[in-house]
């Protein structure tokens, strides 16, 4: 019987969804282990580079690291972390997140992506430092949220693994143990292969798969880089499993300039290929707010050249490439990529993000869901529109004829492609991301033992008219609050604001064809271009 499940893909983290491949080897649900079923909200956390510091010292000195005192230094660490410097996270920052979540958020979502990557160059951890600290997380994250029925999915950083981006190796065993609450019976020969796994966080109906991008990652001189002539190479290997999956999630955020250059385009394919099956991809690693696509000409073997400047400037002269005008574009060649901001104030100030997510029509217990009417009928929808939509894509090869090319994976014949206009990555419906909301703590400088810290909203993808029911049918009662109203600002609670400075973008969702307007519209308008840049870096330096 052909399985279908949603997916969330994740690299900081990732969510893919809605997948109709022959056959899903899903890990058990998390959710199965839970003592009492959930209610379904539509919201989900994305956390992301927590790195705390046990070596962190109050007043010490920026240049140190924080973990020197320096009395000529006119800006030392503060209580809660030290903006826009290059020190990791205080244990008050890290508890203070976490309180914060278990008292605002952890009854308003539905499961909790987190990426990991601690550690520091000024003082590298030593192996027993690694595990104690990332036990401290796991135990956090497991007591806010996972005692509470919200399952936990988190991936590996490149941090976490010692030496930095080597692998695999015996500390992947280790990680077994202290993630095991999160990893599922059913995943363990796969996080013991390489520290890759799925699971159900949404039974029989929204799997995640946290992969390990390390193998991908060009700095990481232990692995082959995805040869095609080395079907052993841990990326090839991966790359293999990830096939099957039809999902991912994954820290180092995809690029030509972080990836391998037979990791990237095999990826990039897959991402297209289940196009049908993937909502999108959130990752970590960068710091830096922003968002990306990967596209079809990327596996072409053609001399594309990208910008050298600034991230920023990178991004606009790529999405300056889109073609025009929009309602003519292939949204076939597109998918998204998503990088949050971290919880770590380094090089920036702590951000996290909230998500929503499309319940429309569904029962509001996971236990019931696998059941639910409305899924089954979609479900079956989805099967006869899969049979209908495979097509075979041709890419532009002219160097393949030479040797040096016959071997690579842009040369080798491509796969059947599952593009469908209907499904949740392209028109908003069941499983589609609608969008999100993001919270920053700006002034962190000026919280100490006397001032307790506060997280606010910074800006929403969504439009206005969405944070109430409609005027005309006030359907309290079925209205799917993108933010619970007590958390958001005062001005915003009640509904007849027509205009605020919180919701520059608009978006009516988080769809291919969404980000692809907001990208064209970026390059036109200058206004909301220079808010795009002020979100990437809070206000701080531009790198």
């Amino acid at each position: 019987m052909e399985t279908r499940s949603l997916i969330f893909t994740l690299g900081s983290c990732c969510v893919a969804s809605l997948a109709a491949p022959t056959q899903v080897v899903l890990g058990t649900s998390q959710t199965e282990l839970q003592p009492f079923p959930r209610q379904l909200h539509g919201r989900f956390l994305h956390i992301t580079d927590i790195h705390p510091d046990p070596f962190y010292e109050l007043g010490a000195s920026q240049a140190s690291a924080c973990h020197r005192p320096n009395f000529k230094d006119e800006r030392p660490a503060g209580y809660y972390g030290t903006p826009y410097s290059f020190c990791d996270s205080p244990f008050s920052l890290t508890n203070f997140t976490f309180d914060f979540l278990d008292e605002h958020w952890s009854s308003e979502i539905d499961f909790v992506i987190s990426s990991r990557h601690d550690n520091d160059d000024d003082l590298p951890r030593t192996l027993d430092e690694i595990y104690d600290l990332n036990r401290a997380v796991a135990k956090r994250m497991e007591h806010v949220f996972l005692k509470k029925g919200i399952p936990v999915v988190p991936s590996l950083g490149n941090n976490d693994i010692w030496p930095h981006q080597t692998g695999p190796n015996e500390i992947i065993e280790e990680f077994s143990s202290i993630w095991s609450a999160f990893i599922p019976p059913t995943s363990s020969a796969s996080f013991h292969q390489g520290a890759y796994f799925s699971t159900e966080i949404i039974p029989d109906a929204v799997a995640a798969i946290s992969l390990n991008t390390l193998y991908f990652y060009k700095k990481n001189h232990a692995v082959g880089g995805c040869d095609y002539t080395d079907p052993k190479d841990p990326g090839t290997i991966q790359l293999d499993w990830l096939e099957e999956q039809l999902e991912a999630f994954r820290h180092v955020p995809p690029s030509e300039a972080n990836y391998f250059s037979e990791c990237y385009p095999r990826f990039v394919e897959l991402n297209l290929r289940f196009q049908d099956t993937i909502l999108g991809n959130l990752y970590g690693h960068l710091n830096v707010d922003h968002f990306s696509f990967l596209d079809a000409d990327e596996i072409n073997m053609s001399s594309k050249t990208s910008s050298r400047g600034t991230l920023f400037e990178t991004l606009i002269a790529d999405f300056s490439e889109i073609p025009a005008p929009l309602e003519d574009t292939r949204y076939d060649d597109y998918a998204v990529v998503n990088v949050n901001a971290a919880i770590v104030p380094n090089p920036y100030i702590p951000s996290f993000r909230i998500f929503t997510y499309n319940i429309t029509g569904l029962s509001t217990l996971t236990k019931d869901i696998g059941s639910d009417p409305y899924l089954q009928t979609i479900k079956a929808t989805q099967r006869r529109r899969a049979l209908n939509h495979e097509q075979v894509h041709t890419f532009k090869k002219p160097k393949c004829e030479h040797k040096k090319f016959r071997n690579a994976w842009r040369c080798q014949p491509h796969k059947l492609w599952h593009s469908d206009s209907e499904s949740p990555s392209r028109r908003n419906s069941l499983w589609s991301p609608l969008g999100f909301a993001q919270f920053y703590m700006p002034k962190l400088e000026e919280f100490d033992q006397a001032h307790n810290p506060e997280f606010e909203l910074e800006y929403m993808t969504f439009p206005l008219s969405s944070l109430h029911p409609d005027e005309e049918t006030q359907n309290v009662m079925n209205h799917q609050y993108a933010i619970p109203l007590q958390l958001l600002p005062e001005e915003l609670r009640e509904p007849g604001a027509v205009e605020s400075e919180y919701t520059p973008y608009e978006l009516d969702d988080l769809t291919i064809p969404s980000w692809l307007d907001l990208a064209t519209r970026l390059t036109k308008n200058k206004e909301l271009r220079l808010r795009f840049k002020e979100f990437m870096y809070h206000g701080g330096v531009e790198e």
